[in-house]
């Protein structure tokens, strides 16, 4: 029932240091699109102050992060539910921080739309939106690599692809989420913080 994704591993460090840097001290933080869960386990102990609440469309990525939430206590991270950000039926509100690892580039662009519009509805004034992931700069892909994996995922499923950061930047600022901080991660992908303005 376990699953396990190798990326999860090679990244979970570096995201680590930058969640540090960015979460509250307190208020749910909301994961979408969890995939293994493995993520959702190893940072939910490192904010113990923080609700954290993993989430994805896929059944069988509930019952993974299910499987693997059985090794923490159960007050450390909440139960996994099901969510498509798609729905229009976002049950959660007053987030202190909305989180994406690796997934507006696996799906279709709508669910990026989707997952903005509603953070910007949920996200309490001053909550974060955080985007992890490979981007393009103004129309170019930033590393050789980059392009290949865009490459990749656009024969899967045409609608899928590395999005450019300038689309994302306006389709936040369109829904009142401001960019606040990106850092360069290792392999060429970035983390993207965007903040939901406290006036």
């Amino acid at each position: 029932m376990k699953r396990h994704a190798p990326a999860a591993l090679r990244n979970r460090e570096a995201i680590l240091q930058v969640l540090e840097q960015i979460l509250p001290e307190e208020g749910t933080i909301l994961e979408v699109g969890a995939g293994s869960g493995e993520h959702a386990v190893f940072f939910a102990p490192r904010f113990p102050t923080v609700r954290w609440q993993p989430t994805d469309a896929d059944p069988a990525a509930v019952a993974s992060i299910a499987a693997w939430r059985e090794e923490l206590p159960a007050d450390i991270l909440l139960a996994p539910r099901r969510f498509d950000v798609r729905d229009g039926r976002w049950l959660f509100g007053d987030l202190a921080g909305v989180i994406a690892i690796n997934v507006i580039h696996i799906s279709p662009w709508e669910v990026c739309e989707a997952l903005i519009e509603g953070a910007a509805r949920a996200l309490q004034p001053g909550g974060l939106l955080y985007f992890y992931g490979p981007f393009k700069i103004d129309g170019r892909h930033t590393a050789l690599s980059n392009e290949a994996f865009d490459a990749n995922l656009r024969s899967q499923d045409p609608t899928w692809g590395v999005r450019d950061l300038a689309d994302v930047r306006a389709l936040a600022a369109r829904h009142g989420l401001k960019e606040k901080r990106v850092f360069p991660m290792p392999v060429n992908n970035l983390s993207v913080v965007f903040d939901k303005s406290a006036g």
